[in-house]
């Protein structure tokens, strides 16, 4: 059996929707709290290559103030690996992946993929 990993924000009430539907499933999972241990530029790179196109494009919260404040181009995958390491604040939340396929939860339902 996989166990999951759930890249968890608490403050977040969208990660702690996730966080009961993950406890509910009775499935296996990791938390990683990737503000208290931010991700590497190798981990976020594999997080990132296992996201569908669409949640790519969502990986980066665009309407948070930090990215407001100092924008880039977030198509440039290796200036949002590089700004990830440094403000990983930007990372959209709540994300739940496997060994193979990693979901940004919002919706929140999008999880029932690796859940059910």
């Amino acid at each position: 059996m996989t166990t999951l990993t759930f890249y968890h924000n608490p403050k977040c009430s969208k990660s702690r929707e996730v966080a009961a539907m993950l406890e509910a499933s009775g499935k296996e999972f990791e938390v990683r709290e990737y503000l208290k241990e931010p991700l590497s530029k190798e981990e976020l790179e594999k997080l990132y290559s296992h996201l569908s196109p669409d949640d790519k494009k969502q990986f980066i919260r665009v309407k948070e103030q930090l990215f407001k404040d100092d924008p880039f181009d977030i198509n440039d995958e290796s200036k949002v690996f590089q700004k990830l390491v440094e403000l990983p604040k930007l990372m959209e939340r709540p994300i739940v992946s496997d060994s193979k396929l990693a979901i940004i939860g919002r919706p929140t339902s999008k999880i029932q993929e690796l859940i059910s």
